[in-house]
């Protein structure tokens, strides 16, 4: 076939191809892969959410992975479960069943597909006997049991929750709370909080709040008091003064000591951990002391810490002689607390922005609700 030199010159002049074919081989499966990546995506990349002015560093990066992978908790959520909208003149359920203080103006329908609900969100092993205990329907009208009472207060702090504090919960997108952003389907829901420091006077110092390494500091060494001092005493939240020298004492003279500022970079390490962000998501990372230059999820975040702060201050603490000893804190024995991964537990928003209000209009306010026609 081919000319008799050329066989003569190949035969006196052997070439080893294994090699040649193993490179040529090996970058071909290369470009293969190449191509695989653009195609479907690398599954590792990272991708960024710009949170303020360009060339200002303030995004927050995050795998492609972890924004694609859905909160477990989701899919337990009913959103099937749509109200019945009344056709006026049906009975209310303040005028059947006894001691009805909250949700007395719902129809019996709706009131009992409420309280079906709200089984599920928060005892859906013990359903109704969580509450009423194991007695006949004539019976739930009592008090007896603390559980009873303290979900009463529940509803109403969730109703003024959806009610006043709009501008936090529902800062992008309606989408509201329920029971179930909490609970998740526990009696009492994951990330609640308790006083834990100082452990006794003779560490009252300083020592007593730091390099403990508690939940509460995320475990690390900065300071275990933050939730103690910003979410439930209202202290101001602020950090050390750039100036090199001062007038005054810090803490007392209207600027903040470094005591102050650690446990704000307390607060704010555990603000970070509950949404799964950094700092960037609300300051600008050149510019921190700058209140001009934060981004617009810093006023959605102060909104919080003050929602927070009513809802220890004002439903969770005063039902402290309400709760059984078990239920209290190991330390202060105080009633639990919120704070922002009580919600959010590590995403952006609770249930990652699941509209979990909208068939259960009934808990959006403490007027009577209004039913939209299907």
């Amino acid at each position: 076939m081919f000319p008799k030199w050329f066989d003569k010159w190949n035969a006196d002049n052997p070439t080893n191809i294994f090699g040649p074919a193993i490179a040529v081989g090996a970058v071909g499966c290369a470009i293969f892969a190449a191509a695989l990546i653009v195609t479907w995506g690398n599954p590792a990349q990272t991708t960024s959410m710009q949170t303020g002015p360009r060339g200002t560093g303030m995004s927050v990066p995050e795998f492609n992975v972890a924004l694609a992978k859905a909160d477990p908790d989701i899919e337990n959520f009913d959103t099937e479960d749509t109200p019945y909208v009344p056709e006026g003149g049906e009975e209310l359920a303040k005028d059947i069943y006894q001691n009805v203080q909250v949700l007395g103006d719902l129809t019996d329908d709706n009131f009992n597909r409420l309280m079906a609900a709200m089984t599920q969100w928060v005892a859906p092993e013990e359903g109704c006997a969580y509450c009423h205990g194991d007695v006949d329907l004539e019976d739930y009208g009592n008090d007896d049991l603390y559980t009873k009472v303290v979900s009463r207060r529940m509803i109403e702090m969730t109703q003024a929750i959806n009610e006043e504090w709009d501008g936090h919960v529902n800062a992008n997108k309606e989408v509201g709370v329920t029971c179930y952003t909490c609970h998740r389907g526990e009696h009492v829901p994951s990330n609640i909080w308790f006083r834990i420091s100082p452990v006794n006077a003779k560490t009252a110092g300083w020592s007593a709040n730091q390099n403990r390494a508690t939940s509460l500091s995320q475990s690390t060494s900065l300071p275990s008091d933050a939730l103690e001092k910003y979410l439930l005493e209202e202290e101001t939240i602020a950090v050390h003064s750039l100036d090199s020298r001062e007038a005054g004492v810090p803490g007392q003279d209207g600027y903040a000591s470094i005591q102050d500022t650690e446990r704000t970079y307390s607060l704010m390490n555990y603000f970070a951990n509950s949404l799964g962000v950094n700092c960037v998501f609300c300051h600008n990372s050149r510019a921190f002391y700058d209140g001009g230059q934060v981004t617009p999820q810093w006023g959605t975040a102060s909104l919080g810490i003050l929602m927070v702060q009513e809802i220890n201050n004002d439903y969770l603490v005063p039902l402290k002689d309400t709760y059984p000893a078990n239920r209290l804190g190991p330390i202060y024995a105080d009633a639990p607390k919120a704070a922002c991964k009580t919600c959010h537990k590590g995403y952006q928003q609770p249930l990652q922005g699941l509209n979990v209000i909208e068939n259960y209009p009934e808990l959006a306010s403490s007027e009577p609700p209004e039913y939209a026609e299907e």
